[in-house]
């Protein structure tokens, strides 16, 4: 189908494209990667007046530690988080999920910032915002603002996002000795939005016990999932078959997937538990085993 007409605007700066949704209001719409929405525009399931193409912005495009933070721009490719050295290295989750997302096209093209913000349900980078304690920057009239993960997803392509802000980058707490991190994802084919998948981030002390442990869900409620009840069953323990079948067993319980095509219910809640114990088993061993990269 073709989409409704409208006005294309591509601002040099933030603070322009800032105006500019004030400007044209509730009916325009940031063009990123446009793999998200160039596709509901010609299903006619959105149709803004105005689309703002922030591409041509400076100095919105880079993946570098500082500060404490992984820091990523919010218009960096999905494709340069797949080939980023430091990424393989080092942020073994980012890389295992953007590898998942969609085809070579799709990832050469879509953004970071661009599916955050979209805030599907299904995408792969939500949940792994919420493993990770991820923290948004949203620029607006009034400036700069932190948005932590757990705040950000409110419902179902909902975001705490006002319409007048733009999110410009993303911040990953820097890992350390001792953590690891996992993405796994069941998909009907390759290159398919998740029939579920789970994202998890651990770290350990030297005695081996579990400091923090993040554990976010793909596919499984209206939003990206934190399944808080599991983090908590393993803080201060030791990652054993027990406490990893009881944090499985607790990230499923918390999951709330609806019947589809993709499967029923029943199923997915049973893969919950599957990929849970997956992905744990997957992150500690990216620990014990020298944190060797990816694959």
């Amino acid at each position: 189908m073709i989409p409704p007409s409208f006005e294309y605007v591509a601002p040099k700066t933030i603070p322009e494209a800032i105006s500019l949704l004030e400007k044209f209001g509730q009916n325009s719409k940031i063009l990123a990667g446009g793999q998200s929405l160039i596709p509901v525009m010609k299903l006619r399931l959105a149709s803004p007046t105005h689309l703002i193409d922030i591409n041509r912005i400076d100095g919105l495009s880079y993946i570098k530690e500082t500060d404490g933070f992984l820091k990523i721009g919010a218009l960096t490719r999905m494709s340069e988080i797949e080939s980023s050295d430091l990424i393989k290295k080092k942020y073994f989750l980012l890389h295992d999920a953007a590898k998942e997302i969609a085809d070579p096209t799709v990832r050469n093209l879509g953004t970071v910032g661009g599916n955050i913000s979209h805030a599907d349900p299904a995408n792969d980078l939500p949940a792994t915002m919420l493993a990770s304690d991820a923290t948004l920057v949203a620029t607006g009239p009034k400036g700069q603002r932190t948005i932590k993960a757990k705040d950000f997803f409110l419902d179902t392509f909902t975001t705490a996002l006002t319409h007048e802000e733009i999110l410009t980058e993303i911040r990953l707490p820097e890992y350390t000795a001792g953590t690891g991190s996992s993405y796994l994802k069941l998909e009907k084919r390759v290159g398919d939005f998740a029939i579920v998948g789970v994202a998890v981030q651990i770290s350990l002390d030297k005695e081996g016990r579990v400091l923090r442990a993040g554990i976010g869900l793909t596919s499984v409620a209206p939003t990206a999932l934190e399944s808080t009840r599991a983090e908590e069953q393993l803080v201060g323990k030791k990652l054993t078959d027990e406490s990893i079948s009881r944090a499985a067993t607790l990230a499923s319980e918390d999951s709330n997937p609806t019947s589809d095509l993709r499967g029923p219910a029943d199923y997915k809640k049973k893969m919950v538990k599957i990929l849970t114990t997956r992905a744990l088993k997957r992150a500690y061993m990216r620990i014990v085993g020298g944190g060797g990269g990816v694959e």
